[in-house]
């Protein structure tokens, strides 16, 4: 008979084997097919015409959902477990959050969901969370203390959690890598936390969708990028990560860990008071540096090219990338550390 330790190894190591398989294989597939099918984008922060091709967010979620059905398979069939309800419902709604995005690529920027329609497109996207009654309705409120929301927790409370993340994570965004790295930092973090609480069904959870995520960062979405992540991309990692802090009451921790896009939504708010519907993205240079669009700062990554260029005299996409990388990693663990020392 296995050992316990076999079994967990097992149910870490064979998902993640699937996860980053299925995604190797099909994204190698899609930068073929997508390029030979003119599914493609201009890289818009680089000089020149540079083309890259799109929608390669849904091999992601698509091989996370695998990996994540072969860890379910794995808990029911060799753990016997017959309640796998939970885990089905972050997987559906996750491929929801997919397929709202890849609707949206699909469409073609700027010619696809109005940035309204966007946001009530997503809202379906909590639904099988909300079906199933995910999450805890006790919650701590500032100045309050504990309060039991019943109903309310499941059809608002969710509701806005998944579509405010889903959304959120998808403004952040337009730069080689930026959005895996985002993706990827705040993952391992919520894992480490969940690591530190015992809380270890989060990262038998979040470790498939991190190798999926790997395997496209490390092949297909580093500067210079190959393929372009999409709104599949960004919607599903959003709705996932809100996910798993509904599930396994994450959610203050959550809410820390996106300070970065309070504050883009702040910046965002900032551009539409002074008449300006934002891009991310920089006014390119010949020599392929890189330039605010506006004179003020209406988006992070507008705030890390005057960081950079501060620090550095010039900035490169990559300074970019790096910089906001480094904040999020900074963020999330000044999160952790105030979750630890706050709720020990």
């Amino acid at each position: 008979m296995r050992s316990m330790e076999t079994i967990d190894l097992v149910k870490v190591a064979v998902p993640i084997l699937v996860s980053a398989t299925i995604a190797k294989y099909t994204l190698k597939w899609w930068l073929r097919v997508g390029m030979e099918l003119g599914f493609k984008g201009r890289d818009m922060n680089k000089p020149g015409e540079y083309y890259a091709v799109e929608g390669g967010g849904l091999w992601v979620i698509l091989s996370s959902v695998f990996g994540l059905l072969c860890y379910v398979a794995l808990d029911t069939y060799i753990d016997g477990v017959k309640g796998p309800i939970p885990l089905l419902s972050i997987i559906t709604t996750l491929l929801l959050a997919g397929l709202i995005g890849y609707i949206d690529d699909s469409l073609g920027w700027k010619k696809g969901i109005s940035p309204i329609a966007r946001v009530l497109f997503t809202i379906p996207i909590s639904l099988p969370l909300v079906a199933v009654k995910a999450g805890k309705t006790r919650v701590e409120l500032p100045l309050v203390g504990v309060v039991d929301l019943g109903l309310l927790y499941s059809v608002l409370v969710v509701p806005v959690g998944i579509v405010g993340a889903s959304n959120a994570f998808n403004m952040i965004a337009g730069y080689n890598g930026l959005e895996a790295l985002q993706g990827l930092v705040l993952l391992s973090m919520i894992s480490t936390l969940a690591f530190i609480k015992g809380i270890y069904e989060v990262i038998y959870v979040s470790l498939p969708v991190i190798a999926s995520i790997l395997i496209f960062y490390a092949w297909y979405n580093r500067y210079p990028a190959k393929v372009f992540p999409g709104n599949s991309f960004t919607y599903g990692l959003g709705a996932f990560y809100a996910s798993l802090a509904v599930y396994w009451d994450m959610e203050k921790y959550a809410v820390l860990s996106f300070t970065l896009y309070f504050l883009e939504l702040l910046l965002f708010l900032r551009g539409l008071y002074h008449g300006v519907y934002k891009e991310n993205y920089a006014r390119v240079l010949s020599d392929g540096t890189l330039l605010p669009p506006y004179n003020k700062s209406y988006s992070v990554t507008h705030l890390a090219m005057k960081a950079v260029r501060a620090i550095k005299g010039s900035c490169r996409e990559l300074d970019v990338v790096y910089f906001i990388a480094g904040l999020q990693l900074a963020v999330c663990v000044s999160s952790v550390l105030i979750i630890l020392f706050t709720y020990p």
